[in-house]
């Protein structure tokens, strides 16, 4: 066992164990970029050659399933690059994938077959906010670590359990919190929002609702959408006339129809159009009927347009999960990626084996010190493991925050022309899970 400790993160309401003072780590996570908080100490390694299993919940079917292909081929190439490295504590790792269907039942279903049938070390990759939400219980229950790539701000907001972590993606209410003072500068401030109805799609109405109050602004109109919808065109006539911003985020396999039937509603005469990429992932921004977002404005967590001077880390991730500098695949140019949501699955799972190694994690008995080697960590380094940028992890709340992108649209690519601090996305802590017993 030995005894090395890390630096804490900059002051902030993310600081965990304020009254302590720690030296740099050497090891395993810090050669992955990351920082982890005084007091934690590092674990001894047993040997073992069995596999570590993860058990990849993955929305292969369902409204998720554009986003689950995209999840299981990102999950399939790091957990490639990983085992090449030598695993995870010099143990091969597996990936064991089941499909929920993009269903909170199913979700919780999976969860239990992982913990009792397939004995998964951990559950890993949902996307779906209902879906986490009706999972996340059962992980809890079962005492299996629960890493979700998901957006939602249940994690964040305490709704959850310590055994349900979020650290390679950031939350909507961050999100939205870092961009609102932008949109309320350029676009205007009397918005009507179109948003999912269900976790989702709440998270956007409740945080950007309150983040356009504190710039002076206001959400006039609500439109909530079924995510199941297929047409949307009864839902236009209820924007009003005098808005200024429509702000618009959809998601399931109907994202495109939702986008030209907005277009064909509105035609040349619309309100400024900002939206989150999620009513465009997986479709390419110069299909045709989309011409009306010409020099509109969409939320982008990763671009995916590398533009024309993309970092090191973008490129070779790129390579690695097989997408061209346009976001699509690289065996097949009409294939496009839901690229600014899948790089979690990535992030996620280098988080997960540097944890792992922090932890000295050989089984289900060492599960109390792989929460505990996540919670410490605080600070995550831009890098191969973490191409989308630089991270701060709160541990308290197991919610990372990262930076944002605002990219326009322009002949049909996405260029970016506004990125926030981490700092800007920042909000106090609303629950402690280290509190919680393990």
């Amino acid at each position: 066992m030995t005894d090395d400790k890390k630096t804490t993160a900059p002051a902030s309401t993310l600081t965990r164990r304020d009254a302590l003072k720690g030296l740099a780590l050497t090891g395993a996570a810090a050669a992955g970029g990351l920082t982890l908080g005084p007091g934690f100490v590092r674990y001894a390694q047993a040997q073992s050659s069995a596999p570590i299993k993860i058990g990849f919940q993955v929305h292969r079917t369902g409204i998720g399933a554009a986003y689950g292909r995209w999840y299981e081929r990102t999950t399939t190439a790091a957990v490639k690059l990983i085992n090449e490295a030598g695993g995870i504590n010099g143990r091969p790792v597996e990936v064991i994938a089941e499909d929920d269907g993009t269903d909170p039942k199913r979700g919780a279903e999976v969860v239990e077959k992982f913990a009792t049938q397939h004995k998964t070390d951990v559950a890993f990759g949902t996307l779906f906010s209902h879906v986490v939400i009706g999972s996340a219980p059962r992980a809890g229950e079962l005492k299996l670590p629960y890493y979700v790539v998901s957006e939602g701000h249940h994690v964040a907001s305490g709704m959850l359990n310590r055994y349900t972590f979020q650290p390679g993606i950031t939350d909507v209410k961050s999100q939205v919190q870092s961009m609102a003072p932008w949109i309320a500068s350029n676009l205007g401030k009397k918005v009507t929002m179109i948003y999912p109805d269900f976790a989702f799609g709440y998270d956007h109405r409740d945080y950007f609702s309150a983040a356009m109050k504190a710039q002076g602004g206001e959400v006039t109109t609500l439109i909530p959408v079924p995510p199941t919808e297929t047409s949307f065109t009864r839902y236009f006539p209820n924007i009003p006339s005098d808005t200024e911003v429509l702000y618009h985020v959809m998601v399931g396999p109907a994202v495109l129809t939702f986008v030209k039937e907005l277009g064909e509603h509105f035609g040349s005469e619309h309100p400024k159009l900002f939206g989150f990429i999620d009513s465009l992932e997986a479709v390419d921004l110069a299909s045709p009927g989309l011409e009306f977002l010409e020099n509109s404005y969409f939320w982008e967590a990763f671009p995916r347009h590398a533009g024309a001077s993309p970092s090191a880390f973008d490129t070779f991730y790129r390579e690695k999960v097989g997408v061209d500098a346009n976001g699509a695949s690289t065996s097949d140019p009409a294939d496009i990626s839901t690229y600014s949501h899948m790089f979690g699955c990535w992030e996620t799972l280098f988080i997960l084996k540097h944890a792992m190694e922090a932890a000295g994690y050989q089984g289900e008995a060492d599960r109390a010190k792989l929460i505990e080697a996540t919670e410490a960590i605080t600070t995550i380094a831009e890098g191969n493991e973490h191409p989308q940028g630089d991270k701060v992890f709160n541990g308290k709340t197991h919610q990372v925050f990262g930076h944002q992108n605002i990219t326009q649209v322009k002949s049909g690519k996405a260029e970016v022309v506004h990125r926030t601090s981490i700092e800007d996305g920042m909000y106090p802590d609303e629950t402690d899970y280290t509190k919680q017993a393990l």
